[in-house]
């Protein structure tokens, strides 16, 4: 009799472990599956086709864009939506992924279906776009421009001026850059201009193109 119980434990026992190494490789290669889909989506989300795809970005902000030095320059090197916007490490990414998903909601709720509700909202957008560069020191500005590989010997005296006080001051990219790739809230240059008035601050500081003024002018 015992051995018949030991007979059946032992087919028991393989049909167990049959199944489970059944069981288990179809769990592997759902799970392979699984991770290839769910990288390939994330691949897929972070073009510039799929970033305009939605009219808000491709009729406002991506218009602004294609006239920045970071869509057409003299180099050919050309910074894309997710360059500035979506960063590269894995689990940063997934976060701003997920993040991402609260603009979709406004997507299909037409919070900024039209031009005019888009300027309306335009100040409170940059200034949260400005306030995550600021939280990750400037973290995808420098993917591509590295403060230890900068050459401020080659740049303009005002530019060389400037990231020389920064560095001084403590501060990151965003902090100066803000309106590169798209325009700034007409609220924030307002602001801007009043308090380089107050400041004494020379016009050409800003606007370099500009000739400088002549000793003891108004504005110098």
């Amino acid at each position: 009799m015992s051995n018949k119980n030991a007979k059946f434990d032992l087919v028991q026992n393989k049909r167990f472990l049959g199944l489970s190494f059944f069981s288990a490789l179809f769990f592997i290669i759902i799970g392979i599956l699984f991770w290839g889909a769910f990288n390939w989506s994330l691949e897929l989300t972070n073009t510039e086709k799929f970033c305009i795809s939605c009219h808000e970005m491709r009729d406002n902000v991506y218009v602004e864009y294609k006239e920045s030095a970071h869509f057409s320059n003299p180099t050919g090197v050309r910074a894309t939506c997710p360059d500035c916007h979506v960063p590269r490490e894995w689990v940063h990414k997934v976060v701003r992924k997920i993040q991402a998903s609260n603009e979709l909601i406004h997507h299909f709720l037409g919070s900024l279906s039209t031009r005019e509700k888009f300027i309306s909202k335009r100040q409170e957008l940059a200034e949260h776009v400005w306030q995550t560069m600021k939280d990750t020191d400037s973290r995808e500005c420098r993917n591509c421009h590295s403060e230890v590989a900068m050459d401020t010997n080659k740049q303009r005296d005002v530019a060389a001026e400037q990231h020389a006080l920064a560095k001084d001051q403590n501060k990151t990219c965003i902090d100066c850059h803000k309106g590169i790739a798209h325009k700034l809230p007409e609220a924030f240059l307002e602001a801007e201009h009043e308090r380089f008035e107050q400041e004494k601050v020379s016009c050409y500081q800003c606007h370099n193109e500009m000739a400088r003024p002549p000793p003891n002018d108004s504005w110098y």
